[in-house]
């Protein structure tokens, strides 16, 4: 189940901006923040609204993307679906009522640009990324634990139009009150450049399922990334779940400001 729908959309950005046509300056800092709204029953009876408003900073070489994310949450609907896992057997005594807000998961990711090859447009990538448990668990905002995983994606261009994929390794923390599993992940997808200034792709990602109990994710987001001058870049995504571990659907927009 991917309810953080920020950690989605970053990671499908991160991989276009890797590529040839959306490559960032030596040494470039960034910093952003956005609006992000999902929503789904994930296998339960009731419906589960979850709105973010992520803080991003970021910093870019020609071999290296650094990645800080913290997430302001506000989540409202069935008590036992938990941001980040979705629909679980949470038993948590002190667990959140029908609506909880607070600060989410830090999130910090380093990627790698392991190889490319300027002929054929190949490239691959390496990301190793950790989520701090600093989400609220007795308000339900989190597991509390720790999560760790690892990435390799890779892409190949074709003019404008650029395929990529990947698969990815995360082990999730477990506490006292949820048993998780460590789960793969895959994505595929596309993007083309329309423009010196704008790209738009289609994603699809899945992930076994992080419990017994909860459903597998399967999701598909369409993103449009603009760059409106040499600081500012904004993306807008709209995003469909497929199965119980993914919300129904999903929409956001983020801005970038590189300094």
């Amino acid at each position: 189940m991917r309810i953080d729908a920020i950690k989605h959309v970053a990671a499908a950005l991160c991989c276009c901006a890797a590529m040839p046509f959306a490559s960032a300056a030596d040494g470039t800092v960034s910093v952003g923040t956005g609006f992000n709204y999902i929503s789904g029953r994930y296998g339960t009876a009731t419906t589960t609204d979850v709105t973010s408003i992520p803080f991003l900073l970021k910093y870019e070489t020609a071999d290296w993307t650094l990645k800080l994310t913290l997430p302001y949450l506000y989540v409202s609907g069935g008590t036992s679906v938990i941001p980040g896992v979705g629909g679980a057997d949470n038993r948590n005594p002190r667990s959140r009522t029908a609506s909880a807000e607070g600060l989410g998961d830090v999130v910090a990711a380093a990627t790698y640009a392991a190889y490319y090859d300027s002929a054929s447009a190949l490239g691959v990538d390496l990301t190793g990324k950790v989520k701090f448990g600093t989400a609220d668990r007795d308000k339900g905002l989190g597991t509390g634990e720790n999560d760790y995983s690892a990435q390799v994606d890779v892409y190949k261009g074709y003019g404008h139009f650029t395929v990529f994929g990947g698969m990815g390794y995360t082990a999730l923390g477990s506490s006292p009150y949820l048993s998780l599993n460590n789960v793969f992940n895959l994505t595929l997808g596309g993007a083309y450049k329309l423009n010196d200034l704008t790209t738009a792709g289609l994603t699809y990602d899945a992930r076994e399922r992080v419990t017994s109990t909860s459903g597998a994710m399967s999701e598909a987001m369409a993103y449009v990334s603009h760059k409106i001058d040499k600081h500012w870049k904004s993306q807008f995504y709209l995003l469909k779940g497929f199965e119980t571990g993914s919300p129904e659907w999903g929409a956001g927009a983020n801005i970038n400001y590189a300094f």
